[in-house]
């Protein structure tokens, strides 16, 4: 299927994967400093911001993104690139790492490390954000520019609101509202926890400090199962920390990126 896709820059490649409801304009704060670096691939995944959503019939479990993703890597001719997630994209970072099918994973927050208590209230958040994205635009913007009201609004997802302009909240709010694999992801994911080992592939691990969406329990659980990743705490971050600290989230994923490229997929 066709992908929607934003590639910028030189460098050994580096796909990024968005969360749920979200964009890939959500990486547009770390998008320059990526790609003095990179080949930089920000990516739509299937029924997310401009990408058609799955084939009628197809569920949207993980298998079914991996499959869409390795058409993406052979489209464009990359083989084991490393790769980046937030949220619901920093899962489908780790599993095509635990694949063999990328030379490195860099997540942020990612998703698959809830219990069911948690997984219940992030689902609730969400489509309680989502809900609210349906607001008019005009009463929106109106709301915020408040700033505790835009903190109220925003501060779910970003640790720092305050910090993004208003065009990229209402496009995020957009692309939210009418994302048509919201629900089904949503659905899908109910029964899906990582369980995996990244073997052979270098994973960095960062989490917002200030995640209100996925928090620290969740941090806790990732580290434990995956005692060789390499753990960040990003200071002043929320759960979608790109426009939280530009600087020190593209560091990060830098640095989780400098692995040579591997060869060949592992079998």
């Amino acid at each position: 299927m066709d992908i929607d896709f934003e590639r910028r820059g030189e460098g050994p490649p580096l796909v990024l994967l968005h969360g749920i409801g979200h964009r890939r304009q959500g990486w547009n704060p770390v998008m320059d400093r990526l790609a003095a670096e990179r080949d930089v691939i920000a990516v739509d995944l299937p029924g997310f911001g401009a990408s058609p959503p799955l084939p009628a019939g197809t569920p949207y479990t993980v298998d079914a993104t991996i499959d869409v993703l390795q058409g993406l890597f052979a489209k464009l001719g990359i083989e084991r690139p490393h790769i980046a997630g937030n949220s619901l994209g920093g899962l489908f970072s780790l599993e095509a790492a635990d694949r063999g099918l990328v030379s490195s994973a860099t997540v942020l927050s990612p998703a698959g490390f809830y219990n069911a208590r948690e997984l219940a209230m992030a689902a609730w958040m969400l489509r309680t954000s989502r809900f609210a994205a349906g607001v008019p635009a005009h009463l929106m913007e109106r709301l915020a520019s408040n700033p505790r009201l835009r903190t109220a609004m925003f501060g779910l997802i970003y640790g720092r609101p305050d910090l993004l302009d208003w065009e990229a909240l209402a496009g995020d709010t957009r692309a939210m509202r009418s994302a048509a694999g919201f629900e089904p992801t949503l659905r899908a994911g109910r029964k899906v926890r990582f369980r995996g080992s990244c073997a052979d592939v270098p994973v960095t691990i960062a989490w917002g400090v200030k995640d209100r969406l996925l928090r620290a329990s969740q941090a806790v659980r990732a580290q434990r199962a995956l005692p060789n990743a390499r753990f960040v705490w990003l200071e002043g971050c929320g759960h979608v920390p790109m426009g939280d600290d530009p600087e020190l989230v593209a560091r990060v994923l830098l640095e989780g990126s400098d692995h040579p490229i591997g060869n060949k997929a592992a079998a």
